[in-house]
């Protein structure tokens, strides 16, 4: 199991030069490969190998005057852009394919230098931990860390980023054994439904709030933005108005971040499994709540979910969007009509019960999470909902589908 832990790094005036040459020459290799590979394929659509590449885009290209700068830095980073090409071209190849799953690949495209997000990845070969805390850089030299907790093994790369707001961070790739972060089993387990009003309501009752990182900032956002378009464009003030929007934007990003970490661990540690709805992101992010729905950053968070349960040794299902979860009542598995948004609870037609929502729905969800992973089970005091087909499976008389409207509906919260 691989795993990546970012540091803060501290890099003074000679060393913040030496890594935006680093950049540079990294940025000009990659788009001098690209460039012969794009040629050779138009030309007779031939291939040109990551060592051929080595020698023209790196050996012979530092003895022209063209390229000879690029003998100022060290070859590793070059070595490994090199390499993250014929990665980016396998990915496009097994996406078209078909055999990479997810969305499809784009071919690669080139680099700018007015992206001002850029990094630079060194290998075993290239740095060094200092005892005293430092990180040796090659060709670089010791750049200070802000430790925030300790590296659990030793690394066997380090990729130094530069992000828009002009802050440096190192990323280290560590390789752990799978069964090496195992927790004790626990007896209990949950179902979580997401959504805007809370961020997260479990089965358990808890309801989680929903922070709104960026509607909290947008105020202050919206003044820095205004502050950045009247500055004329190439000037030295522009570029200090950006790296402030950039700083802003950064801030949002960690504390989205954070949260999401946080989150995630806590439902983690307290759960054996963790069932989840899966949802169409994509879509949704695309409808009337754009902002809140991107805001709210539920791929991420299913993502870590997913991620942690497997570091973890937890059970994670994803049930499937097309799941009725919040029409069911858990209690007796009576389907009611569609609800609207803004009714927040409901009294089931069938056995009385009354139900919030959103709890409702994380109960249901708990139930197909339950089954799904072991299918002679019920989820103990929850409807089996197994054989529903929009109808009543409690044996009994049978009851339309579809409650009158005073009795399916009640108080909006």
């Amino acid at each position: 199991m691989k795993l990546r832990y970012n540091y803060r790094l501290y890099p003074d005036a000679p060393q913040r030069e030496s890594l935006a040459r680093t950049f540079g020459c990294v940025r000009a290799v990659w788009n001098d490969a690209l460039a012969r590979r794009k040629a050779a394929w138009k030309t007779n659509r031939s291939r040109i190998g990551g060592v051929e590449l080595q020698k023209i885009c790196i050996t012979a290209a530092k003895r022209t005057p063209q390229r000879e700068w690029l003998g100022e830095v060290s070859p590793v980073p070059l070595q490994q852009s090199l390499r993250d090409l014929d990665v980016a071209y396998k990915n496009f190849f097994e996406s078209v394919n078909g055999k990479r799953r997810g969305p499809r690949m784009g071919l690669p495209v080139f680099k700018s230098r007015h992206d001002h997000r850029q990094s630079a990845r060194f290998n075993t070969n290239a740095f060094k931990l200092r005892d005293h805390g430092t990180l040796y850089l090659a060709k670089i030299g010791e750049v200070e860390v802000r430790w925030s907790r300790e590296l659990p093994a030793a690394p066997s790369s380090v990729t130094i980023i530069k992000d828009a707001g002009g802050r440096y961070f190192a990323s280290f790739v560590i390789e752990l054994d799978d069964d090496a972060h195992q927790l004790p089993q626990v007896d209990t387990d949950t179902g979580i439904d997401l959504g805007l009003t809370h961020y997260a309501v479990t089965s358990a009752g808890e309801k989680i709030a929903n922070p709104r990182w960026l509607r909290r900032r947008e105020r202050k956002l919206k003044k820095l933005q205004r502050a950045l378009s009247r500055k004329q464009k190439g000037s030295a003030n522009r570029t200090k108005a950006r790296i402030k929007l950039a700083r802003q934007h950064g801030r949002v990003a960690d504390a989205r971040r954070d949260f999401l970490h946080q989150t995630s661990t806590t439902i983690i540690r307290e759960n054996q499994a963790v069932a989840v709805e899966g949802l169409a992101v994509r879509g949704l992010a695309r409808g009337m709540l754009a902002k809140s729905v991107n805001d709210a950053s539920w791929g991420a968070f299913l993502r870590l979910l997913e991620g942690k349960a497997a570091r973890y040794g937890r059970a994670f299902i994803r049930i499937d969007r097309w799941y009725p979860s919040s029409r069911l009542c858990p209690c007796c598995g009576w389907q009611v009509g569609k609800l609207p948004l803004d009714v927040r609870e409901w009294d089931c037609p069938s056995c009385g019960e009354h139900h919030d929502h959103d709890i409702a729905a994380a109960l249901n969800i708990l139930a197909e999470g339950i089954r799904l992973r072991s299918p002679n089970d019920v989820a103990a005091g929850l409807a089996d909902t197994r054989n529903d087909c929009e109808g009543q499976v409690r044996p009994g008389t049978a009851i339309p589908t579809l409650a009158p409207p005073e009795t399916s509906t009640a108080q909006a919260a």
